[in-house]
């Protein structure tokens, strides 16, 4: 329950020091409720293949984001990208005024999208995103991905935060081709530099509990009902394919490895043979 309280004076001191504009990597943590980590979820499940968009409400104590609510906002989207139109700005703008009016204390401190079937990461648009919104700090970027959620039954979420523009970054690029779709490869491993992760960790007090509890009684039925291998039958699918590309993209380039030392080595003995 102190993660719902709030300290003026703390928060004042915070803002007045600003760590984070002489750390880029200040923010190392974050610890997100139960209650908005399952409304961020169902969320980014009903958006199917396409890519939904929301905020979350919370405060920061040291180097950590405190997530403690979550709302989604209406957007359009498309199975690559989510665009705020001038609607959600307006529902923005009423759901702070109404927050306020019913005495939340939290701050909207982030923002969430689903990335459906293809990962947790930032492509090109996210960084330029939350690195725009990171201008009134502190702010941080969380990304679902609600078919693998469904698949592994373990929820896949990520929380980034961008660096500066020119900021050099020595943050590891690691091996995307295992994780990510060969068509989203060329997107991460071009945006890989421009942000890191921050280590992600849940918590639940009594009122998430009662919250559980209500949401599990009205959709058990269809939990213990569901068939997983039904459900998960199009993102295997696809990953069986993608994989497919991804050794046929494999073969091409080893064949073509194997062109290029044969040419090298025609032309190395065509200029021994000439010098002799």
């Amino acid at each position: 329950e102190q993660f719902y309280s709030c300290d003026q004076d703390e928060i004042d001191k915070l803002f007045n020091e600003q760590p984070w504009k002489s750390n880029p990597k200040y923010f190392r943590k974050i610890k997100i409720s139960s209650l908005a980590l399952i409304k961020m979820v169902y969320h980014a499940k009903t958006g199917g293949i396409y890519e939904v968009m929301g905020l979350v409400q919370g405060k920061v104590l040291g180097d950590t984001f405190l997530i403690t609510d979550a709302f989604a906002l209406p957007v359009e989207g498309t199975e690559t990208r989510v665009n705020a139109s001038q609607d959600a700005v307006e529902y923005i703008g009423k759901y702070s005024e109404l927050s306020d009016q019913a005495g939340r204390i939290e701050m909207t401190c982030g923002w969430y999208h689903s990335h459906p079937g293809y990962g947790c990461w930032l492509s090109g648009i996210d960084v330029t995103t939350q690195r725009l919104n990171q201008q009134q700090e502190p702010w941080v970027a969380l990304v679902i991905d609600p078919t693998r959620t469904m698949t592994t039954g373990k929820v896949e979420i990520g929380a980034f935060r961008t660096f500066p523009a020119n900021y050099q970054s020595q943050e590891s690029k690691g091996d995307p081709d295992q994780l990510i779709p060969l068509e989203k490869i060329e997107d991460f491993g071009a945006q890989w530099d421009q942000y890191y992760s921050l280590e992600v960790s849940f918590y639940k007090n009594k009122f998430d509990e009662e919250m559980i509890d209500v949401l599990w009684n009205k959709y058990w039925i269809s939990t213990v009902t569901s068939n997983s291998l039904f459900q998960n039958t199009k993102y295997f699918s696809d990953g069986c394919c993608d994989l497919s590309r991804k050794a046929e993209r494999l073969k091409k380039q080893l064949k073509k490895e194997r062109i290029n030392i044969s040419v090298q080595d025609l032309l190395g003995k065509n200029v021994r043979g000439t010098i002799k």
